[in-house]
């Protein structure tokens, strides 16, 4: 089994003097077609004779060597940095003396590709082979990195057969100084759960083959490791309050759905920013702002999280990408407060027209001039409420938002306030059904512009999604638009409003003349369309990294995520309804 592309993972391995054992190690390893970053740690003459034999013979084998022995821990983050240099998104550690069961790498691929943020780590089972020293020791290991993180979920953390995600890992070698021999496991595993990601452990058989080579020195290593535990308790001590909120959060909604999360923030405070935009102006309420969102960040665990998440996928995408850390989640979330600031501007009639750059004008007043209907499909990207408001403005009534509202109420009431026409051509859609497909198809018949957001998947948790790759992982995106679409026999446009120095732009994109789902291979012509879709969201994030607005866990796995529509039925059949 291979990597899929979304993950990009190669294999490093550390080789200290195992010659006798790394060349079938290796070989096991081929049939799954990953690349193997090998570090030869100072190995003697004998183990570097054969692994320079592999390096000719095996075009998948990239040896380093190093020129004298610096520890196994040393030897991974070497590997590790090779690997992330030349593009790959995770890496697969594996010991070369042959104790782990490379027969188990398809199910660590799976769940590193179903959770691309998280260290997907071994938990060994162990046969009768293993020595009860290194039971007891990794009971001993394990009770001390649990109270070292404040959290039970490692179940082992001297298992050196583990996926890490590359980006955070070389991150946190280039800053902090991890224990290159012996506690390094531990080491890089406490501290990788302390910038809180996330850790997945999978059952896996451990053995010790008769006359392995084992570098363990009981005296040296025990003192290492014993000295790890002691800076690693004091840092979490220093880190004790952020470690306690994770713990007692309730896990429940760090996880939920997006339309399960209702707005933070009370209804004095939203209206005390709307007192102080009309009073005192733009500039005074954006100054509001900034207190208030520091206060939502330090308290809102998810939405930071989602943020980090976010920025983490970003980094190293392109040149400029904002680097992930609390800073930039502030700033994120901060201008996600201002996007709202300049939905209030726009309802109260006090945004600028200079302020709007529309490149593709031309072709949207040929759409309405030629009175057809049609879908445009946008996002949480930039500030699509924008359009309405300037659509309002302009007297463009035949555009018309399809929006599930319910998690958002105080903020639309407090729009609707600054202005009646708020809503006014807002159809707000609980769940998709006949009766809804009926309803809109009659404003298209009309010639109405309908925009739906393509980067939510459905209020109701069971509906129906479809998976595509966005910045570089797997994610859920609604197979709705592209049906919808399909049932109303309309042309589709790509509509996202960016903001810039100057003001706001407006991309308007032509997408399809037409949706196909032929029946013979609907799930695949819905994988084509999400997929181009998130193509194209992707571009524009990296265009504007901090304009993408899901404070949630986008990559989450939803409960069901089969890309086979449910039945439905024909164009025709809305055609001929009363």
């Amino acid at each position: 089994m291979n990597a899929t592309p979304a993950t990009r993972t190669a294999v490093v391995i550390p080789v200290y003097n195992h010659g006798s054992t790394i060349a079938a190690t290796v070989e096991r390893l081929l049939p799954h077609g990953l690349p193997i970053f090998i570090t030869d740690d100072g190995s003697n003459e004998a183990t570097r004779a054969e692994l320079e034999r592999l390096a000719r013979t095996c075009p998948l084998v990239d040896l380093q060597r190093l020129p004298q022995n610096r520890g196994k821990g040393a030897a991974v983050i070497d590997a590790m940095r090779r690997a992330h240099a030349r593009g790959h998104t995770h890496a697969l550690q594996i010991d070369a003396d042959g104790q782990h069961d490379i027969g188990d790498l398809p199910r660590f691929l799976a769940a590193s590709a179903e959770q691309p943020a998280a260290l997907v780590t071994g938990k060994p089972v162990y046969d009768a082979s293993a020595p009860s020293s290194r039971r007891y020791g990794r009971l001993i290991a394990l009770f001390w990195v649990r109270l070292e993180t404040l959290s039970p979920d490692i179940g082992d953390a001297m298992c050196g057969y583990r996926i890490y995600p590359l980006a955070p890992s070389v991150r946190l070698a280039d800053r902090v100084a991890i224990a290159p021999r012996m506690p390094f496991d531990i080491d890089i595993m406490v501290r990788l759960s302390w910038m809180g990601v996330p850790i997945v452990n999978l059952p896996t058989r451990v053995i010790y083959p008769p006359g392995g080579l084992s570098h363990f020195r009981m005296l040296r290593d025990n003192l290492q490791i014993s000295l790890t535990h002691t800076r690693l308790c004091a840092g979490m001590l220093l880190r004790l309050p952020v470690l306690l909120w994770r713990k007692l959060r309730p896990r429940d909604a760090a996880r939920a759905h997006w339309s399960d999360l209702g707005e933070r923030g009370t209804r004095l405070g939203l209206h005390t920013i709307v007192a102080i935009y009309r009073l005192l102006g733009d500039r005074v309420a954006r100054l509001a702002l900034r207190p208030i969102v520091a206060w939502h960040f330090l308290t809102g665990a998810r939405a930071r999280r989602a943020s980090l998440d976010y920025l983490r996928r970003l980094a190293g995408r392109r040149a400029g990408m904002p680097e992930p850390g609390y800073a930039n989640a502030y700033r994120h979330m901060l201008a996600f407060a201002e996007s709202a600031l300049d939905k209030l501007a726009g309802w109260s009639g006090r945004l600028p027209a200079p302020a709007i750059d529309f490149p593709a004008r031309a072709e949207f007043d040929a759409l309405l001039a030629s009175g057809r209907g049609a879908v445009l499909v946008g996002g949480h990207l930039g500030n699509l409420e924008m359009l309405r408001a300037i659509a309002s403005r302009d007297k463009v009534a035949r555009i018309t938002a399809v929006v599930y509202s319910e998690h958002a109420r105080r903020f639309a009431a407090a729009l609707a306030a600054v202005n009646e026409q708020y809503g006014v051509n807002l159809l707000h859609v609980p769940d998709f059904g006949p009766d809804t497909a009926i309803a809109l198809r009659e404003r298209v018949d009309r010639g109405e512009l309908l925009v739906i957001v393509g980067d939510r998947t459905p209020p109701a948790q069971t509906g129906r999604t479809v998976q595509a790759d966005f910045l570089g992982a797997p994610a859920a995106f609604p197979q709705g638009p592209y049906i919808l679409a399909w049932l109303l026999e309309c042309p589709v446009y790509l509509l996202f409003c960016l903001r810039g120095a100057g003001g706001y732009r407006i991309c308007f994109e032509h997408f399809a003349e037409r949706i196909e789902l032929p029946r013979a291979r609907r799930d695949a012509a819905l994988r084509e369309y999400a997929q181009r879709y998130a193509n194209r969201l992707e571009a524009l994030c990296l265009e504007a990294p901090l304009q993408w607005f899901n404070f949630f866990d986008f990559w989450r796995r939803p409960p069901e995520t089969a890309a086979r529509p449910a039945t439905v039925p024909t164009p025709d059949h809305y055609r001929s309804q009363p």
